[in-house]
């Protein structure tokens, strides 16, 4: 697998930056929009609260792009974060591929 050595925009840098600092929108405005605690939105912003499907649903509603769209820059930091997060890494790196018995 081929990541990159720099660490892919998070999910919370992309809301923030690239559609609520845009469209002028507060976390609050964002959460009315999506029908979720204010909370919810502020752990997105922050990176402490991971994109799950109906979030993806949810936001692609809200700002008119695709569930896909946010699956995978949430999937791109998970994958970046397994391949250079040492422990993870060599976890990773431990498993063997398994070999199925010839038939005869």
């Amino acid at each position: 697998m081929i990541m990159t050595a720099r660490k892919p925009v998070s999910v919370g840098e992309m809301l923030v930056t690239e559609f609520m600092e845009p469209m002028d929108l507060t976390q609050t405005a964002l959460a009315e929009a999506m029908g979720v605690q204010r909370k919810h939105v502020n752990e997105l912003c922050n990176n402490r609260r991971r994109i799950t499907a109906d979030t993806a649903l949810i936001l692609a509603r809200v700002f008119g792009n695709s569930a896909e769209f946010w699956i995978n820059t949430q999937m791109r930091n998970d994958l970046w974060d397994a391949l250079n997060i040492p422990d993870r890494r060599e976890r990773i790196e431990r498993a063997r591929p398994v070999t199925s018995p010839v038939a005869a």
